[in-house]
């Protein structure tokens, strides 16, 4: 059976880290806006002419493209279901969506939203950094590795802070997340479809709160 899951949460609240733990847990593929659109541009379909051209001029890929790249994904996948990251980022967007998977026969299954208070969102992006070269996420406090400067995972020594993972920043990205994403979570609470989890606890709790939220446990317990 198939299921279809949106993560609904602001920057750094921990998404990421969740689809993969879902993907490796239940089978389900994460389909990323930004992926997707990469991907389509150097594919060479006729999709993927429209994204490069689009892209090329600087524009903005228009929401049609995005959800017929969704359908690409969806009519030639056979995984479990599907983690949606980054669409939809509003309202319209959410309905186009919602209207794709009832003419494929499928549907949303849960909006899970990561509720995060805004000061601990900051204190735990502006310590965080990354491998380069694995993609292993660190904090300067609450998970730093154990040899300073080495990628516990890989040995790697190309450790990454983001540009934007400064608090300015992040508060720009706050506020552009509540302005256009956060009515999605008024759209799906309407549509019974919401489920809230803690994003700021720890990674195992949120992953518990998220099985919980979908009524069954993970198939790799």
């Amino acid at each position: 059976m198939t299921i279809n899951i949106i993560l609904l949460g602001p920057p750094g609240a921990g998404k990421g880290t969740q689809a993969r733990r879902l993907e490796e847990g239940r089978g389900l593929v994460q389909l990323s806006t930004g992926d997707m659109l990469r991907a389509a541009k150097s594919s060479g379909t006729e999709m993927g002419k429209r994204v490069a051209e689009v892209m090329d001029k600087g524009q903005l890929v228009t929401d049609e493209i995005v959800i017929g790249l969704i359908r690409e994904k969806l009519e030639t996948s056979d995984a479990a279901g599907f983690i949606f990251d980054g669409f939809p980022r509003t309202l319209p967007q959410a309905d186009a969506l919602g209207e794709l998977l009832r003419n494929m026969g499928q549907k949303i299954d849960a909006a899970i939203e990561m509720r995060v208070d805004d000061e601990a969102l900051v204190a735990r992006i502006t310590g965080r950094f990354t491998c380069g070269n694995c993609g292993e996420v660190y904090h300067d406090t609450t998970k730093p590795t154990k040899v300073a400067g080495v990628c516990d995972v890989c040995g790697s020594h190309d450790l990454r802070r983001r540009a934007d993972d400064n608090e300015e920043s992040l508060k720009t990205r706050l506020l552009e997340y509540y302005k256009k994403t956060s009515p999605l979570i008024g759209y799906y609470y309407a549509k019974d479809l919401l489920r809230t989890v803690d994003g700021l606890a720890e990674i195992e709790e949120v992953a518990r709160q998220i099985d919980g939220a979908l009524g069954k446990e993970s198939v790799q317990a």
